[in-house]
């Protein structure tokens, strides 16, 4: 069960496959671990109920997709052993000490809060349940740091070695930790998952209002999500083009792809807007461009110079189809997300934000696109790293574990299935969710008291009966 492909395509369809399953879970994690932390502290601070029926709400939700985070994770990290056992063998000194810091480190610490966090505010108090709730926010962005950290270092790497066996070797876990293009991917990634979170946060708010516009949880989740959408765009607008410009610096082949640029262009290089690319004729087809406007938006400069493709060795040269239109979507949906934010703050001066139905309309549409654009984005800078999975020292072909393709295929079919039942619950589960109202109570019965064991009265009722005789004069 090849179908008719190589064992390494094969192998990059699958594992693009779980990861694309693996980082909407996290991407919608993130955000919501900080959501959820805010609406515990305007609850501790303001003591309004709303704020307590929303944390209950969304904590449910929340543990469910924590929960397919971490099951989606787990089988990633085994195609490192199944598919990939070169690029572990060889780059292993390196990944895998920062990926068990991500365990020994984050996941630890979301495992060991996330039971006070959902369960335990009244059994240890508002204080240390607020420090169980901001801890696991944390651990989810300790997570992305370490993961990130790995995954910046094999498109940028620096601080090791190369032994006779071809092995790297670290030599500096400070520069091997913050790579060259860390930091940007850092909050770019970050930023992402929150207005993930906002816009999903946005739309069940905006479904809800639809159906009650007096619905005042529903009111004041759709605000907080159109406050993120209009303050946080714009600075991830600002940290896209900081980490374009990293990107160029150091792996100018996959702006090359992005941009559609086959050919240098030494006084000013077009933006093209949209195409078709012709990967045999190596030309973008149908192209509508704005002039010198790629060279001023990475260069500042009308007329600075940009390598195309045509400056790389054919064999050095990422695909261009994937990188190009991806990140077209990505750059789309972010200018969407900035006109619903403009959009919304228009609404809020006119105290329409609530009553707008267009607005709510629109909000509900864009729910998805965080999704739709984090994957966008990884498929853009994962694509565009090829065919390198250590940019320019080690390429994907040289990464493969010694597998026959049938049995690669057979394993990718297997994943689909199950994928597609176990995750499509999930997900058909999380909409349920999402359709309730958010005005349930927040008592529940895990909260009442400890459970008491068989034979012995619980002190309130032993306090009634004891009462109770005294008033009958027994």
């Amino acid at each position: 069960m090849d179908f008719g492909q190589t064992a390494e395509i094969l192998a990059r369809i699958q594992f693009a496959f779980t990861i694309s399953f693996h980082f909407i879970f996290p991407a919608f994690s993130i955000g919501t671990a900080s959501y959820l932390a805010v609406l515990n502290g305007l609850w501790l601070w303001k003591r309004d109920p709303a704020y307590l029926k929303l944390f209950e709400y969304w904590k449910t939700i929340f543990a469910v997709t924590f929960g397919m985070g971490v099951v989606s994770g787990i089988v990633m990290s085994y195609q490192f052993g199944t598919n990939w056992s070169a690029f572990s063998e060889r780059a292993g000194a390196v990944i895998g000490p920062l990926m068990g810091y991500e365990v020994l480190t984050a996941f630890f610490l979301e495992a060991g809060f996330l039971g006070i966090a959902l369960f335990g505010r009244k059994r240890v108090g508002d204080t240390l349940h607020m420090v169980a709730v901001v801890t696991v926010a944390i651990g989810t962005l300790i997570s992305a740091t370490w993961i990130l950290s790995v995954n910046s270092w094999m498109h940028t790497p620096q601080g090791f070695s190369i032994d006779a066996s071809g092995n790297f070797v670290p030599e500096d876990w400070w520069a091997i930790v913050f790579s060259p293009s860390f930091p940007y991917r850092l909050v770019h990634t970050v930023l992402a998952a929150f207005l993930t979170t906002a816009f999903a946060v946005g739309a069940v708010g905006a479904w809800h209002l639809l159906k009650d516009r007096d619905n005042r949880q529903a009111r004041i989740m759709f605000s907080m999500a159109m406050w993120m959408a209009a303050i946080v765009t714009p600075m991830q607008i600002l940290a896209g083009d900081m980490h374009g410009i990293n990107t160029l610096e150091h792996q100018p082949a996959k702006i090359a792809a992005m941009e559609g640029h086959y050919e240098s262009h030494p006084d000013g290089a077009p933006l093209i807007l949209f195409g078709i690319p012709n990967e045999e004729e190596e030309r973008i087809d149908y192209a509508i461009e704005i002039p010198k406007a790629s060279s001023l938006i990475l260069k500042h400069d009308l007329n600075a110079p940009l390598d195309g493709l045509d400056a790389f060795a054919v064999e050095d040269r990422p695909p261009v189809t994937i990188p190009f239109f991806a990140f077209r979507i990505m750059v789309g949906i972010g200018f969407a997300m900035l006109g619903i934010g403009m959009w919304s703050l228009w609404t809020r001066w006119r105290k329409t934000l609530f009553t707008n139905h267009w607005l709510h309309r629109a909000a509900l549409v864009m729910g998805p696109s965080g999704f739709v654009a984090v994957l966008a984005g990884w498929f853009t800078t994962e694509v565009g790293r090829q065919p390198f999975t250590v940019y320019g020292l080690m390429r994907t072909s040289e990464s493969l574990s010694p597998v026959a393709a049938p049995a690669v295929g057979a394993s990718l079919v297997a994943f689909v299935i199950v994928y597609f039942i176990v995750f499509g619950a999930g997900v058909f589960y999380l909409f349920r969710l999402f359709r309730r109202p958010p005005v349930m109570e927040v008592d529940h019965e895990l909260d009442l008291g400890p459970t008491r064991a068989a034979g012995i009265t619980p002190g309130p009722a032993q306090e009634t009966t004891i009462r109770e005789g005294v008033n009958h004069g027994d």
